[in-house]
């Protein structure tokens, strides 16, 4: 497995947080809330910002009561689930987002089509985990920072995906980061993963966002910053990779873990 990229390296962080990045992200928006894209749907953008679009499929991996759904939903501006609810056969949510390229200056429409299933149903039907993984371009790994067991089954996790799939992007999230003061992994657990798999790791809160003045609508833009560095740490990820694949950029060094 090739090393990620440096983070910031492939896209400009902050972006979105300046008046040209509020441009793009108005087609994401309606009235401070999200718009909610089906599989065949699109933002519409006025021609003079009339952009290209790069499709990814993702699927989301982790231990039943993770937090999977609950991450998707943050991603996609929608009501985070306040009781966990085991996801019944697969469920395919689209996510776009404009990010701006480091290298270029070049803004580039990404569309993401996470993929989550339910841990009973992988088990129980053989058909579900391979159209998962059917021309996946990158699994993100979740561990919950309440559930011990959940991490240490990453490595399990992550050895299978190595040999099933290797070459996809592959990144670790920890959630319920709103609930650390009762963490069942310390930081020393964190930075020793790091250092063995040399894989992206961010964190998420599983808190419900933040709402606008009515009391009950979620905050679009709001809910957007709490979830950038995820979406722009996948749009890197993923940049880079086709970049390397397409022989634009010089494959890095390949990563194993000790």
């Amino acid at each position: 497995m090739a090393r990620p990229p440096v983070p910031g390296s492939v896209v400009v962080p902050n972006w979105h947080e300046s008046a040209e990045g509020k441009e793009y992200l108005a087609c994401i928006l309606r009235k401070n809330r999200r718009r909610v894209f089906g599989l065949l749907e699109r933002p519409v953008l006025p021609p003079p910002l009339s952009i290209d679009t790069a499709s990814y499929k993702i699927f989301v991996s982790g231990k039943s009561g993770v937090g999977k759904t609950a991450l998707v939903a943050k991603l996609a501006g929608l009501e985070v689930p306040v009781v966990h609810h085991e996801t019944t056969g697969i469920q395919t949510t689209v996510v776009f987002w404009p990010a701006k390229l480091q290298a270029n200056g070049r803004v580039v429409m990404f569309r993401f089509e996470f993929w989550d299933c339910g841990e009973s149903a992988l088990k129980k039907f053989d058909h579900m985990l391979p159209a998962c993984m059917e021309n996946t371009d990158a699994f993100l790994f979740l561990f919950s920072f309440t559930d011990r067991a959940s991490f240490e089954d990453l490595p399990g996790q992550l050895a299978r995906i190595a040999g099933e799939a290797p070459g996809v992007v592959r990144m670790v999230i920890g959630s319920k980061f709103d609930q650390y003061m009762h963490t069942d992994v310390p930081e020393r657990d964190l930075t020793a993963f790091r250092q063995a798999w040399e894989l992206p790791l961010l964190r998420v809160k599983s808190v419900p966002g933040r709402r606008l003045a009515d009391g009950r609508t979620l905050d679009g833009r709001a809910g957007l910053a709490d979830v950038a560095h995820v979406l722009n740490g996948l749009a890197e990820q993923l940049w880079h990779q086709d970049q390397v694949a397409a022989g634009l950029l010089p494959s890095p060094p390949e990563s194993t873990p000790e």
